[in-house]
Formats: structure tokens, sequence, C-alpha cells
């Protein structure tokens, strides 16, 4: 559930069927790649911005019809499965603006931002799983965005080190919270309601999202059910620190996911 680096990406699991997992794994390895590029090491922002540059270049030639050799992987899957290549420019686009931007005024900002760099990955799935229909979409993006939201609740301190706040400007001034505040690391009752605001939100798009974990079939429904009940279960967490995510990032165990199996198969059919 957010995993390491690019979070919202189911990595090819046992639950992913056999035939399918060559793609999800070529289209993390594109993801996780352009991430990187975007948000790890020490490159100035101009080269970060150029090292993305080059993976647009890498699609372009997907979409003329070449091969790249660093993009064959993805070249193959590309048109084995007739994926719509703007969704990875969207990701790439969305990377880029990681690069140079560093706060959101408001929610409708953060959620333009998250359907470049989370609903893609969702969408890319029901592509490869001959699932991409308009009520399937909508469930997904609710799914994707919810578990960016998630990703950036239990990552605050994280992300404040690396010089970026994901938390809406106007709810920070609304609650009264400070950023001097998110330095210290501090937590009062003004911290502990703005928290519960932004889970409340993020829950309430997860179970939005829910019905498609029972719309799809086989084990990518699976693979969804666990996503839901994970992206929940980190939410709970949240909760059970008393939201003190500067102190507690919480992460999921293995008790966890026994507790996940067994909600997943509880999630009606």
């Amino acid at each position: 559930m957010p995993v390491d680096h690019y979070e919202n990406f189911p990595v090819a699991s046992i639950l992913v069927p056999k035939r399918q997992r060559p793609a999800v794994e070529a289209l993390y390895a594109f993801a996780r790649g352009a991430d990187d590029a975007a948000d790890e090491g020490d490159m100035e922002p101009m080269a970060r911005l150029a090292a993305l540059d080059d993976f647009r270049r890498g699609v372009d030639a997907i979409d003329r019809g070449d091969t790249p050799p660093d993009f064959s992987r993805l070249a193959a899957v590309v048109r084995e499965y007739r994926l719509n290549t703007q969704l990875l420019r969207d990701l790439l686009d969305a990377f880029s603006q990681d690069v140079v931007k560093t706060r959101y005024e408001n929610f409708r900002e953060l959620r333009e931002y998250s359907h470049r760099s989370a609903d893609p990955v969702g969408r890319l799935m029901l592509q490869l799983f001959d699932a991409d229909t308009p009520d399937n979409r909508a469930l997904s993006d609710s799914i994707c965005t919810s578990l960016q939201l998630i990703n950036f609740w239990q990552d605050v301190a994280i992300d404040w080190k690396k010089g970026r706040v994901y938390l809406p400007q106007d709810d920070i001034r609304r609650s009264g919270v400070t950023e001097a505040q998110i330095a210290a690391g501090r937590v009062n009752d003004a911290w502990c309601a703005l928290m519960a605001f932004e889970v409340d939100r993020a829950r309430q798009m997860m179970i939005a999202g829910a019905p498609l974990a029972r719309r799809l079939p086989g084990r990518f429904g699976w693979e969804i059910r666990l996503v839901v009940q994970g992206g929940l279960r980190i939410l709970q967490a949240i909760e059970a620190t008393g939201y003190d995510v500067f102190q507690h990032r919480p992460v999921l165990g293995v008790t966890d996911w026994v507790r996940l199996l067994w909600r997943a198969a509880r999630m009606k059919k």
C-alpha cells in the first residue's frame, strides 16, 4: 500500500495474472524511473526537468513506431495492449510539477495534480485488463486519488524535509496550523482537527471507489480489494497515532495483511 518510490502502482504481485505481470512490471519501471529522476539524488531542478524530457522523447518515439533501446519493454507493452500514451505523459507532467511546485492553495489544485500523478496508473491497469469503461474509470480515479492523499498524509514529515507541503493551504489557514508547527512536528488540537478532516476526505473517496473491486473479476478484482482495504487500514493507523505522523509513520505489518485478506474476502460481490 503506498509502496516505496512510486506509491500508487500495484507492483506485479502474485494476485496479478501471470500474463499481465510483465506489463505491470514494465509500467512500474517507467513510472519509478521517472519519479526518481524528479525526486531522488541531488540534481538541480533544471537537470531533473531535462531528465524527464528524455522520458517524454522516449514516449514520443514509441508513438512514432520506433523502439528506443531504454524503452523496449514499455514499447512492447504499449503496442500489445494499445495503451493510451497520453496517460504516460500525464505522469511525466505531474513529476515535472513536483520539481517546481511545492504548495497547493486548495483541494481543487491538489485534485488536479492527483488526476495526473495518480489516476493514470489506475486507467492504465484498466486498459491492461480490458476493463476501461467510463464507469470503471471514475471509480478507479477515486481509489487512486485517495491512495495519493493517504501517502501525502502519512508522509507529511518526509515531504517537509523535501520542502513540500501537500496539505491544502486554505485548509491549513482555516485550522490555525502554521508551517512552523509542521517544521517542529508539534501535534495539538488544531493539527488533529486538520488531519481528521483530511483523513476523512481520503476515506470517503476510497469508499466511493470501492465498488470497482466488485465489478472486476478474478485476481485483478482481488488486487483492487486489497488496495482498497490497505488504504483504509493506513487511515486507521494514522488515527490510532493521534495523527502524530511526525513520530509514527504508519506502515502495514504482517498482522495487518492477515486482517486485510479477511476484510477483502468480506467485501460484497
